[in-house]
């Protein structure tokens, strides 16, 4: 992959941050190429708006760096910050949140496809709701299938049950994990206001006010930093889950992982209670 060296002319509408750490290059290729796509099409409504997209190479790209490929984009201007070694996600996404200068800045994870018409469906969303700070799309998976990840307040068991248990045990908690993940009201046509916490996976922010959160909490090294950003970004204006924005995501749990990931997920979930607060059943 190639990285331009001038930025583009025009507005910088839309920023992105990808921290990559050992990518599979093949879902980071997808990810990059549905993102060019997706730029394109707002730039033939709107060819005054520009974009950047900045990799955060927390490890492991230079081994990927060749195969990918972005292809031709000349109004999108494509950077590399690297050197500081693993800082963790939050931190390496707020190494890029610092040199943003756009309106608009997309959180995104280097395994999300997006849905062409993304920019397009978030641009007309955000200039109808000049209230709205932070938006999140509807996510599917594989097989198409809606992906209920924005959350209700978690307890403990929550968390356990989501985070832990084989599928053939979360089933005997389903009526639970419905109401955490907000399967009464989460579906794919009807906008819903303020859910408390969305995924990492894809958040676009109004660049302003995610500067005025000072983008993640670096005291999280991996999961609940997004968590932790979705209840605050109530503190500077509205959070909309938009249907018509479409992505889809490849991202597994903490639990099919190994062991090193569910030790951070449990170091990262006693931050997060400690700071917002202890809930048990």
């Amino acid at each position: 992959m190639t990285v331009p060296n001038p930025p583009p002319h025009g507005i910088v509408g839309f920023s992105v941050s990808i921290v990559i750490y050992r990518p599979d290059a093949k879902l980071l290729a997808r990810t990059l190429a549905s993102l060019a796509v997706a730029s394109a099409e707002l730039q033939r409504q709107r060819p005054e708006l520009t974009f950047t997209v900045c990799l955060v190479d927390n490890g492991g790209l230079a081994e990927a760096q060749a195969k990918l490929d972005v292809g031709e984009q000349p109004d999108v201007s494509y950077s590399v910050i690297s050197g500081h070694g693993n800082v963790g996600y939050g931190r390496g996404h707020n190494l890029a949140i610092e040199r943003a200068a756009s309106k608009y800045h997309l959180i995104l994870n280097p395994d999300v496809d997006l849905d062409p018409s993304v920019f397009v469906e978030a641009l007309a969303f955000f200039e109808q709701h000049p209230d709205a700070a932070l938006l999140t799309p509807r996510i599917v998976d594989e097989r198409g299938g809606l992906q209920y990840l924005c959350r209700r307040y978690p307890t403990l068991l929550d968390l356990f049950v989501r985070g832990f248990l084989p599928g053939g045990m979360r089933r005997h908690f389903q009526r639970r994990l419905a109401c955490y993940e907000m399967r009464d009201v989460i579906n794919e046509h009807d906008v819903i206001w303020d859910p408390p916490i969305v995924s990492g996976c894809f958040m676009l922010f109004r660049t302003d006010r995610l500067r005025r959160l000072a983008g993640f909490d670096p005291r999280y090294f991996l999961y609940f930093e997004d968590y932790d950003l979705s209840l605050r970004a109530h503190d500077v204006g509205r959070v909309a889950y938009v249907p018509a924005v479409r992505v889809l995501h490849f991202g597994g749990g903490a639990s099919r992982k190994g062991w090193v990931h569910l030790k951070m997920f449990t170091a990262s979930a006693f931050k997060f209670f400690n700071r917002f607060g202890w809930k048990l059943l």
